[in-house]
């Protein structure tokens, strides 16, 4: 059953409660990062493996991501900074015990390519970030796996 969650704003990803924070590097320049990120919204089951399908709603304001396993999250697109940062909030979702999520990608020039950071912002009862902190290995590997296809995918394109 899907419930709605607090309404936050871009300040929520320096203080919510709970932040869990990745980075990797991938050879390709942000603006093709952002692409993939923010514009591929259909794409995006093609390189993220936990997810199942992605559509862009509200004319491109809103997102519907559905995770494998059964989890979706209707989202608002709060940041569409191209090559630089994508956020958004989720609004609805049927994973159970969240408050507020937020996401955020940050994208920074580095001398291969860029510097992807994704920060997952969250607000949740004590017993519910406590398995969120136990999960950080496993999100860090699907971060991790993630970038690795997106780097393949986004080499690929830009090599035809």
């Amino acid at each position: 059953m899907a419930r709605l969650l607090s309404p936050v704003e871009l300040d929520f990803v320096e203080s919510a409660p709970l932040r869990l924070v990745f980075s990797a590097e991938v050879s390709a320049a942000p603006k093709a990062v952002y692409e993939a990120l923010a514009e591929d919204v259909a794409g995006l089951p093609t390189w993220f493996g936990a997810v199942a399908s992605a559509t862009p709603t509200h004319g491109g304001a809103g997102r519907e991501v559905r995770l494998r396993g059964g989890i979706f999250f209707a989202e608002t697109i709060l940041a569409p900074d191209p090559g630089e940062r994508y956020a958004y909030r989720v609004d609805r979702t049927n994973a159970p015990g969240l408050r507020a999520l937020l996401e955020e990608w940050r994208l920074t020039p580095s001398t291969s390519g860029t510097r992807v950071q994704w920060t997952f912002a969250v607000d949740a009862p004590a017993p519910m970030r406590g398995v969120l902190k136990l999960s950080r290995a496993g999100l860090a590997a699907s971060f991790r796996g993630a970038m690795r296809k997106l780097d393949r995918k986004l080499a690929h394109s830009a090599a035809q």
